[in-house]
Parts: C-alpha cells; sequence; structure tokens
C-alpha cells in the first residue's frame, strides 16, 4: 500500500497523533515470524511479566489489553462488588473522557470530586467517602488518581502515599490511572515504582500507546489482596487479544529499556520548549494576550488565546479546546514532536496574537 497521509502535516492535538516508535515497530516485525501459543500464553507475554517485576517488584502480575479505557475499566471492575463506588477527580478521564464506560459497561459509580489541579487530596477524597452500610448510596471502596493528570499536573510520590494512607485503613483500594506514567516519572525523575507500589497504589492502569506504541496498554496488579477475576473480566469486558504477542511485544520493547524514559523526556522537553518560546514572546511583545491555566510539569500546555486566534491556529496545526467558555486550549506534544515543530508553532502563535 502507499503512502496515502500528508507526511507534512504536524500538530498538537493529542500524544495518540503520533506515529510508532521505530523500535516499537521493529519490535512488532520481530515477534511476527512463526507460531506463538495464543491468548497471553506466549513468550513475549511471558517476558512482559518479567519486565513489570524489574520495575515494580516481585509479585506483580500483568494483564495486556488493547486501550486506556479498557485497562481502566476491567481494573476497576476487578476491585469492587457490584455496589462499589470510585471516588475520583471531577475533570478524570474515567468521569469524562471514556463515554461512560466506567458506569455503563462496568456498573460502577463514579463519584467526582471538584478540583483545580486534577489532583485530589485526602481532604477532597473525604467529600465523597462516606456512607458505607447506607444501602441507599453507592459503596465508596476505591479511589481513583491520574498520573500525570489530565491538567497535565503532578503528583508527588508523598502525596501518593499521603492518599494510599489516608484511604487504606477505611477499607478502600487505590487505582493509578497510568496513561501517561512514563511523562510522571521522567519529570519527577523517579523510578516508576516510586509513586505506585512503594507509595502504596494497589492497582495500576500502565500507558504505552501515548509514549510510542501502535496499541496496547496494561492493567498491572501491584497488591493481590486488591483485584480478583482479572483472568475472566479481561475477556468479558472483550479486552483479551488473540494474538497478545504483538501487544506484549511493544510493551517489553517500550519498558525492556529506557525508551520509555527517553521518549517521555522528549514529549516533556517540547512541552517546556514550546512554553519557554511563548513566555519569552510575551515579554518582548511579539506574542499577545496569551495566558496560562495550569502549570506546565510534563508533555501538555494549557493555555488561553485571545478570541479568534484559536480557530486561525488550526488551519495550519490542530489541537483542541479544553475550555471553549474561557478561550482555553490544550496543546500536547509527542515523543517525535521536534524542535522545528515547536519553533515553527510559536511563529504562528506570534504571527495570529499580532495580526
Amino acid at each position: 500500500m502507499t503512502t496515502i497521509h500528508d507526511r507534512t502535516v504536524r500538530g498538537f492535538a493529542s500524544d495518540n497523533y503520533s506515529g510508532i516508535h521505530p523500535d516499537i515497530l521493529a519490535a512488532i516485525a520481530a515477534a511476527n515470524e512463526g507460531h506463538q501459543v495464543a491468548y497471553g500464553e506466549d513468550v513475549y507475554t511471558a517476558r512482559l511479566q518479567e519486565v513489570m517485576a524489574e520495575h515494580f517488584g516481585a509479585g506483580v502480575e500483568a494483564f495486556p489489553v488493547f486501550n486506556g479505557t479498557g485497562a481502566n475499566v476491567t481494573g476497576l471492575q476487578s476491585m469492587l462488588p457490584r455496589w462499589g463506588a470510585v471516588v475520583a477527580a471531577s475533570t478524570a478521564h474515567i468521569n469524562t473522557d471514556e463515554g461512560g464506560a466506567p458506569e455503563r459497561v462496568a456498573g460502577i459509580k463514579i463519584l467526582g470530586v471538584p478540583t483545580d489541579d486534577g489532583k485530589l487530596t485526602p481532604a477532597l477524597i473525604d467529600r465523597e467517602a462516606w456512607g458505607w452500610g447506607d444501602e441507599h448510596r453507592a459503596q465508596p471502596l476505591v479511589v481513583s488518581i491520574t498520573q500525570s493528570t489530565e491538567l497535565g499536573t503532578l503528583y508527588t510520590p508523598d502525596a501518593i502515599r499521603a492518599i494510599a494512607d489516608h484511604i487504606h485503613p477505611l477499607g478502600m483500594w487505590l487505582h493509578l490511572d497510568g496513561s501517561r506514567i512514563a511523562n510522571a516519572a521522567a519529570a519527577l525523575d523517579v523510578p516508576l515504582r516510586a509513586f505506585t507500589r512503594d507509595a502504596g497504589v494497589d492497582v495500576l492502569s500502565l500507558g504505552g500507546t501515548k509514549n510510542g506504541a501502535m496499541v496496547g496498554e496494561a492493567v498491572v496488579v501491584l497488591n493481590p489482596d486488591a483485584s480478583t477475576g482479572l483472568k475472566y473480566l479481561r475477556k468479558l469486558n472483550m479486552q483479551l487479544s488473540s494474538k497478545m504477542r504483538f501487544v506484549s511485544a511493544q510493551l517489553v520493547a517500550l519498558f525492556e529499556g529506557d525508551l520509555w524514559l527517553r521518549n517521555a523526556q522528549h514529549s516533556n522537553a517540547m512541552a517546556a520548549r514550546l512554553r519557554a518560546g511563548v513566555e519569552a514572546g510575551l515579554a518582548d511583545g511579539s506574542i499577545r494576550g496569551v495566558g496560562f491555566t495550569q502549570q506546565t510539569q510534563v508533555n501538555g500546555v494549557f493555555a488561553t488565546l485571545p478570541p479568534g486566534v484559536a480557530d486561525r491556529l488550526r488551519e495550519s496545526f490542530r489541537f483542541y479546546d479544553w475550555d471553549a467558555s474561557k478561550n482555553e486550549v490544550r496543546w500536547m506534544c509527542s515523543f517525535d514532536t521536534t524542535e522545528e515543530d515547536i519553533d515553527a508553532f510559536i511563529a504562528a502563535i506570534a504571527r495570529e496574537t499580532s495580526a
């Protein structure tokens, strides 16, 4: 098949827009020769278990799935009885961007807590962590946090440990949505384990697609006491890949060495370059009327633009509105974003805000 898309088009809409990292594409090809047992009884899925143990310690188990929604829904479902509820930030992906899948597929009530920076604290969790034993209230039995958050902010390991130490005595488990976990680790400059298993996280959704994989995430059970039935729930939720070796091979290629870290460091650095360039333009007057609504800690920049500027910019660079009511937009950088991409975008921002 010939290439039918314009390979010169670049954008800042999502790190899902990027292609596959060449090393991961090569890993898929390497896994393609010969036959392997289907449904996860293959050597690549076995190797993935070893790689996950290297990152998170002995006794963990990884369940490869197709996508992040599948990981979140299946992982959370394994942590809860039918009457259980999940406390999450109101901005959490499971609450706003998964089409109601936790409720409609898993039958899970989401108890959303408003938070300006996308992060929960013990005090915020307590707003919804109550009513145990009341048959009229869905029982809050899991807290789900996102690292890095949907607003591009970070939890420190100590902040996650504070949440775990607060909720575990209440009989609640801690789930972490790690669709951009690599970006968080790169920004914090700590191992993945430092803010997951060592900080009291029980079940993890491990992201790969946003960091260079083609397709594939994993539910990683860090605390076996917190999860049950994943072997059956993965199939029930249509997340059991028959040719699982190709999902596992991608995650092995990403996490076996430091590819996951190098990709995340690069995308974070490109976001920092974008923000610094816009701030420099604001300082010298070449850019006007742009503001920032969140810290730029990982690979996303949240900004406000003068009226009409976003639509004009989108004629050349795709990106999404975040809150159209206040002209807030989100710019995401990827593992393959280049310095030239950033500089061209900054020049376009200067041109359109000065028009």
